[in-house]
């Protein structure tokens, strides 16, 4: 009995490469999900997990660059936060030692005044304190120092000018307390060029400068304020002027702290032990000293503020952080394979490829020759 091989075993031969072709694909996509983790290397790939992934990925790229900008705005805030602690330091010490001025000894007046000078130094200094090359009391003008040269500003034209209006106080009209209390104010509150100890950025106005204010965006539509200013109340409103503390003198307020810290520092590093037996000396002194104390307060509350939005921004953070989370489930549930469910198939698969690959070599082994009779 001889064996026909036919036409339809030729049609079952093209439907085993075909059937291998079909499951060479599969054993493919499975190899790549194996290797990459991955559902598909592209979004057409994902199959119904596309929607889902194309959804999610622009809010987690938004949620990473929010939670970048709290990193950042919190390594600035802490800096800052450091150097305010300084000034505050400095000028509760000096306030605790012009106590000291009422007993009228000529030698702690010129021991105070030396350490004065050498505060008004420290504290320009710590208003051009940076964070990564970024100075963070200059509002927006981030790469200007708020206090040019601070380590010569004994040689300033704010620090001259003040000196020289303490130098001549003498208890006489005009260069009496009430004088030269007004003189040191108006030299404080300045904005001019070769007057004021700050840079011409600084030099502006308080509302001007609390305009430009450095804010992060935390959301969607939310920003923070994250700075303070080197010649302005920042986050808080301006210091109130409050009674003069000499009859017919200035207000005990510039309306910036930090500029009435350096003016208290700057009149007391200028007066002598030659002017303590001065009509009127002890009033300027209290009037330095009121000055000082009202410096004091408002610096508490704006560092406060500021400690507020710290502690709001890293509880942002931790919601940022848990949206992340969630949203990386989901996208992790669209995109990513189940490893131990293609690993399983990957095996099944292979052993299917096996098996096309010996009934295609069988079947390509028939030969009607083999079939015909030898003559």
């Amino acid at each position: 009995m001889s064996i026909a091989v036919g036409p339809s075993d030729y049609g079952m031969l093209g439907s085993l490469i075909a059937n291998a072709s079909s499951v060479k694909q599969k054993l493919d996509t499975l190899t790549n999900q194996a290797s990459t983790g991955l559902i598909g290397d592209t979004y057409a790939g994902l199959g119904t997990g596309a929607p889902i992934a194309l959804n999610l990925q622009p809010q987690m790229a938004n949620l990473r660059t929010w939670q970048n900008n709290v990193d950042a705005a919190t390594g600035r805030m802490t800096v800052t936060q450091t150097a305010m602690t300084n000034i505050q330091s400095i000028a509760a010490s000096f306030y605790a030692q012009l106590n000291t001025v009422d007993g009228i000894n000529a030698s702690a007046v010129d021991s105070i005044a030396a350490s004065a000078r050498d505060a008004l130094s420290q504290v320009a200094s710590q208003l051009d304190t940076q964070n990564g090359g970024v100075y963070v009391f200059a509002g927006q003008d981030t790469d200007t120092a708020p206090v040019p040269d601070p380590d010569n500003i004994l040689t300033s034209g704010f620090y001259t000018k003040i000196n020289a209006a303490v130098t001549a106080f003498n208890g006489v009209v005009p260069n009496d307390a009430v004088g030269t209390a007004n003189a040191t104010f108006g030299i404080a509150t300045s904005n001019l060029a070769g007057t004021s100890p700050f840079s011409a950025n600084s030099s502006q106005s308080a509302t001007a400068l609390r305009a430009q204010l450095p804010k992060v965006q935390v959301g969607q539509n939310s920003t923070e304020k994250i700075g303070l200013l080197a010649s302005a109340n920042a986050l808080i409103p301006a210091s109130p002027p409050g009674q003069p503390a000499i009859t017919g003198g200035p207000a005990t307020s510039t309306g910036s702290y930090m500029r009435d810290v350096l003016r208290a520092l700057a009149t007391m590093g200028s007066l002598s032990s030659s002017q303590v037996n001065t009509s009127g000396f002890q009033a300027l002194v209290q009037d330095t000293r009121t000055s000082m104390s009202g410096a004091i307060t408002a610096m508490a509350q704006d560092v406060g503020v500021l400690g507020n939005t710290q502690s709001s921004l890293t509880t942002t953070q931790s919601q940022l952080a848990d949206t992340q989370t969630a949203l990386t489930g989901q996208v992790t549930s669209a995109e990513d394979v189940d490893m131990a469910k293609t690993m399983s198939q990957l095996s099944l698969v292979q052993t299917q490829m096996q098996a096309s690959y010996q009934l295609i070599a069988t079947m390509s082994s028939l030969s009607l020759v083999k079939f015909l009779p030898v003559s």
